[in-house]
């Protein structure tokens, strides 16, 4: 795992692109250069009182310019701070973080499911760009869509809304049952109940499925046991039965866990 770095690094751009989902470009040479489809970045706070980073994913890579992209929904002070931020402002980030997808589990001929639901859709982008053979992007939304577009010059786009304005009435399975839709590898993000719905299906079709977990997180290097999901084995570190997400994850092989 290439080593992390933390840098303070300088806004490049900034909007709005869903009602209270938001798109930051970094400049951060070293991060954007050993950083994998599935990995994340920890933002830090310029308040001192919000001791903790926040976790955001990595959604795009851009090594030519030394700047990656993170999407992330507003959710709480941390994240509405970010999202006051402009062009040429300076903050304090660490990454990369975490294991990201195994790319090379896609070999000639397969295809796969990239599955992404709500803010679990942005890692999808900069796995859709780099995953060779035939991609099928199936992503779930509660309403208003983001993203589409960048997916869509990647991968085939599948849509799920929960009320049927865009694409399947229903979620990212109904998309695909409508559809008529197969694959040899699944690469997924989401809430936990679509993550677990997904693992189940893997397992009923004999499917080879990665899932990347979201939660909260603390450290981000796994030594505080703070985000933890069950495994089936023993945690070296622990031994007790559960997974780091941060350090262990977040992309785990869907079989080795319990969701």
């Amino acid at each position: 795992m290439a080593e992390k770095i933390k840098e303070k690094s300088r806004i490049i751009s900034q909007e709005k692109i869903a009602g209270d989902v938001y798109s930051m470009w970094l400049d951060s040479e070293q991060i954007t250069k050993n950083a994998k489809p599935g990995q994340f970045i920890s933002v830090f706070s310029r308040d001192g009182s919000r001791l903790l980073p926040r976790p955001i994913s990595i959604c795009e890579i851009n090594r030519e310019q030394n700047a990656l992209r993170i999407v992330y929904r507003v959710v709480g002070k941390g994240t509405s701070e970010f999202s006051g931020l402009t062009k040429g402002s300076e903050i304090e980030i660490m990454g990369p973080l975490g294991n990201g997808f195994p790319l090379e589990r896609m070999e000639e001929g397969k295809k796969a499911f990239l599955i992404g639901g709500g803010i679990g859709i942005p890692p999808m982008v900069q796995l859709a760009k780099e995953l060779k053979g035939e991609k099928q992007a199936i992503m779930g939304y509660r309403d208003e869509l983001f993203l589409t577009e960048e997916l869509d010059n990647y991968a085939k786009v599948y849509i799920a809304t929960e009320d049927g304005s865009e694409g399947t009435r229903g979620n990212v399975l109904d998309a695909i049952k409508e559809n008529g839709l197969t694959a040899d590898v699944i690469f997924a993000c989401g809430p936990t109940p679509m993550l677990r719905a997904l693992k189940s299906y893997a397992e009923e079709n004999d499917i080879e499925c990665w899932l990347s977990l979201e939660e909260k997180m603390a450290c981000g290097i796994g030594a505080c046991l703070a985000c933890v999901c069950q495994s089936k084995e023993l945690d070296e570190h622990s031994q007790v039965h559960n997974k780091r997400i941060c350090k262990d994850g977040p992309v785990f092989l869907s079989t080795e866990i319990e969701l």
